[in-house]
């Protein structure tokens, strides 16, 4: 005696097989790119902060007519703060330039330093 079928619904095992497939190939390509925008978001970060640490030193300059060469003087007293990672280091600074740079130790490998010579100087990237 033959058992009747009954409208059973699913898919089958290499349908599922199929669909995790497509799904592991997404998500290496997805992976790879999204590393490179969370890189790339740190890195702007650390170009903004500097941006703004030019700004504290040429503030600083027209209250005192020198540039600092201490960064509690650009970080504390004209309020920048450097963001999450950024480490910003004041090199130098004397009546006529000063040297600073900043880069993101979260972006890792993919961190770019800035640089730059002040005043009115162009930033640098120096890249990984």
């Amino acid at each position: 005696m033959k058992v009747p079928k009954r409208n059973e619904k699913g898919f089958t095992l290499i349908e599922l097989m199929i669909v995790i497939a497509i799904i592991g190939i997404l998500a290496a390509i997805a992976i790879p790119q999204f590393t490179a925008y969370r890189a790339r978001s740190y890195n702007a970060a650390a170009n903004a902060d500097l941006r703004n640490a030019i700004t504290a030193q040429e503030g600083y300059y027209v209250d005192n007519d020198t540039y600092t060469n201490v960064i509690a003087n650009v970080t504390g007293n004209y309020g920048v703060s450097t963001s999450s990672g950024v480490v910003l280091t004041l090199l130098s600074g004397t009546a006529t330039y000063y040297n600073m740079y900043a880069w993101n130790q979260d972006a890792g490998s993919q961190a770019i330093t800035y640089t730059i010579r002040g005043p009115g100087g162009e930033i640098f990237k120096q890249l990984p």
